[in-house]
């Protein structure tokens, strides 16, 4: 099983999108291990997004992430990064494909509504930076086994 950090962004937490967002990934069959609304201090995001430091969009990012509440969370199952991106759709709103959160309800890269990590040592990093390891709960689900092929 792999994990994945996803943030729902301010712009789908003001566009009362958190409920739709959510049931997409969970409808893909993907875990919540840890789910939390957070009004972002100035501190995380700059840990966040600091591979984008010194970029011409870094202040942007920061200053839109801390605008307002996100909601931050970790899900959990086969493949999870990989799956979440798909979900998700291309970083462009323009280009992702219809069938996907930012393709159905997205339009602009500014506002793409969710932030997800873009592979599994990332994943672990941002997991890390946005959560305590007592944060993530471990369970199983009834409906696992109707997921997850055996041996799972």
């Amino acid at each position: 099983m792999e994990r994945s950090l996803i943030l729902i962004k301010p712009d789908g937490v003001q566009r009362g999108l958190v409920g739709p967002i959510l049931g997409r990934f969970e409808a893909r069959g993907l875990k919540i291990v840890a789910l939390r609304l957070v009004q972002v201090p100035t501190e995380l995001a700059e840990r966040h997004y600091a591979v984008h430091q010194g970029k011409p969009f870094y202040e942007g990012l920061v200053e839109y992430i801390t605008s307002s509440p996100v909601v931050a969370m970790v899900l959990e199952g086969t493949n999870a990064v990989a799956a979440v991106r798909k979900t998700v759709g291309a970083t462009r709103s323009f280009e992702a494909d219809p069938g996907t959160i930012r393709g159905d309800l997205a339009l602009e890269v500014g506002r793409n509504l969710v932030h997800a990590s873009d592979a599994p040592e990332t994943a672990e990093e941002e997991i890390a930076l946005w959560f305590r390891d007592d944060d993530l709960v471990d369970y199983s689900r009834d409906t696992d086994a109707w997921i997850f092929e055996e041996g799972r």
